[in-house]
């Protein structure tokens, strides 16, 4: 469950307080706690080093540090106390408001804890749907196998996907592209155009709205470098490098992912290796799309295992042209 934020306001409605919801608990600084529970911080303090002092809770189970850049650029420490600590403190203190609070945060957590047992149902749902799908492409593909056993050599056909799956698994995948030459980077207005044309066909009156900078980072950080050599040396590698940034920079209010797939093959395009001598693309529709959606569902420690891939698909694809 993601981090939540709530506004605490008292029964008189002049308390606002920001609370943060974290890790099945709820957490605030001794000057937040001062201003619920109508005291001056300093008494919070000498309750919460009296609750240390007596061994009742372990700072460590119940304080967290959280750094701040203030105003002047320094970085601030604040201590934030989880609800077991708040709850302790209000009992020393024992007024109305703490008492207001207690009730108020206890209900909101029991209500965190439902929302958070909903979202873990619907995400076990959804992997055991994931598993039934593989089982089902498993069993159609022993079918497809079985039908297909009387040609010897029907296997061959699909060597190169093959190839690449125990590649994967032993992790020899290409960290390198065939094409070094100087890379061609298309306009941003060329990118536009592209996305331009594509907003008829998808019914979406916020399709390739941009949201942020996360576009124009993505098309710029391909073509950096460092003392005269490209931090991406390859075309194959710089067009790896712009698919997976369109994709995870979530630039566009809807249609990262097509985009990020248009944007991939403009840029092969530009330099001359989307098609062979025979004008057959180097990467089929289903690539494509498969290569998106598991850049789309990766994490982002995975992203070296990702673009390995990606550039695999490209090179392995021109190898055997």
């Amino acid at each position: 469950m993601e981090n939540q934020i709530e506004i605490y306001y008292d029964n008189e409605g002049h308390t606002r307080i920001e609370v943060k919801f974290e890790e099945e608990t709820v957490w605030l600084d001794a000057h937040s706690m001062a201003a619920i529970f109508g005291v001056q911080r300093p008494a919070v303090v000498k309750h919460i080093g009296n609750v240390y002092k007596t061994g009742e809770l372990e700072r460590s189970s119940t304080c967290s540090i959280l750094e701040q850049v203030a105003s002047d650029g320094k970085v601030r420490k604040m201590n934030l106390y989880n609800l077991d600590m708040i709850v302790s403190v209000g009992y020393r203190i024992n007024s109305s408001k703490a008492t207001q609070f207690r009730q108020w945060a206890t209900q909101r957590l029991k209500d965190y804890l439902i929302l958070g047992y909903a979202i873990n149902e619907k995400r076990l749902a959804q992997k055991q749907q994931e598993i039934q799908t593989l089982k089902d492409g498993i069993r159609i593909l022993s079918r497809a196998i079985e039908s297909h056993n009387q040609d010897p050599g029907w296997l061959t056909r699909f060597s190169k996907g093959l190839e690449l799956l125990d590649d994967y698994d032993h992790q020899r995948l290409d960290t390198k592209g065939l094409n070094q030459q100087p890379a061609m980077y298309p306009d941003r207005r060329d990118y536009m155009d592209i996305i331009d044309t594509m907003k008829n066909d998808f019914d979406s009156a916020i399709f390739g709205k941009e949201k942020d900078e996360g576009f124009k980072s993505a098309i710029a950080q391909i073509a950096q470098s460092f003392g005269g050599q490209d931090f991406y040396p390859s075309i194959e590698e710089k067009a790896a490098t712009l698919l997976y940034l369109i994709v995870k920079n979530h630039a566009f209010v809807d249609g990262n992912k097509r985009i990020a797939a248009a944007c991939f093959l403009l840029f092969l395009k530009t330099n001359n290796i989307l098609h062979d001598t025979n004008y057959t693309p180097i990467i089929s529709n289903e690539a494509l799309a498969s290569l998106t959606l598991f850049i789309a569902s990766s994490k982002a420690e995975e992203m070296e295992t990702v673009k390995k891939l990606t550039i695999s698909v490209l090179n392995r694809n021109q190898e055997f042209q």
